[in-house]
């Protein structure tokens, strides 16, 4: 499946679902790169526009850019009155946005779905001279016993987990997108407190969860259920990442 079609019968649990990203985030992405009232932004991958939505809410211009039809459209029904908004039919590799027109690129729990070398070279068109890019993801606090055995169970029932997790990205991997010793990594406390419920539709709205129909989701969904039960305080589970941002420059053409 494409990277681009591999959400879109997942766009509700990912409204949902998915957590929001902190507004101190926000604040250190302006803060170090020195953004004013007047950026225009460029938001890839943007999904659903949970992490649009916080760059609206800072008063920016903001150019929602996603392949996935659904996701778009449901993006498109919550942020189409907020001033600032415009969405595109675009992608990382094929933005359809002017050359030299962006001030930040920004692209939250998305990049690791790009053509990493098309998408450099669309980035490095869009942006302006001084332009930047951070890269964002909430990353689950693996050194947490909920968290090891949360990825003990995907590791075991959902065959794609090892394939697609954006959690195999190493730091090697991001830095060589920024230009040298010019990348600064900025990490802040994130959590859900989740029910049963949240917790299970969390998991749905990831591309590598089973579809229901599939053998692997009823044994998926029960394990899933005994170790809520296990973990649970008062019937919810803290979910917590680290929210982490990748602000720079963009490394230089050959």
């Amino acid at each position: 499946m494409k990277p681009g079609e591999r959400f879109s019968s997942r766009v509700d649990d990912y409204q949902k679902y998915r957590p929001d990203y902190p507004q101190s985030l926000v604040t250190e992405i302006i803060k170090q790169s020195g953004l004013d009232d007047s950026a225009v932004i460029a938001d890839f991958g943007s999904g659903t526009g949970i992490f649009t939505r916080r760059l609206l809410q800072a008063g920016f211009e903001v150019y929602a850019v996603e392949p996935n039809r659904e996701m778009r459209v449901a993006a498109e029904s919550t942020l189409a009155a907020e001033p600032g908004f415009t969405s595109i039919d675009g992608s990382a590799e094929d933005s359809r946005l002017e050359s030299a027109s962006i001030d930040l690129i920004t692209a939250a729990q998305a990049f690791h779905w790009f053509n990493t070398d098309t998408a450099k070279q669309e980035f490095r068109r869009v942006l302006k001279p001084q332009g930047q890019l951070a890269l964002i993801w909430n990353k689950r606090k693996l050194s947490q016993p909920f968290q090891q055995a949360y990825d003990a169970i995907l590791r075991e029932f959902a065959p794609e987990y090892g394939k697609v997790n954006h959690m195999n990205l190493s730091e090697m991997d991001i830095q060589g997108f920024f230009a040298t010793g010019a990348m600064r990594r900025i990490v802040i406390d994130n959590s859900q407190q989740l029910d049963f419920a949240g917790l299970l539709g969390r998991l749905k709205s990831s591309s590598y969860c089973p579809e229901e129909s599939s053998p692997q989701y009823i044994p998926l969904a029960t394990e899933l259920l005994s170790l809520f039960d296990q973990y649970a305080i008062d019937g919810s589970i803290a979910f917590e990442y680290d929210s982490e941002l990748y602000l720079g420059p963009i490394s230089p053409g050959q």
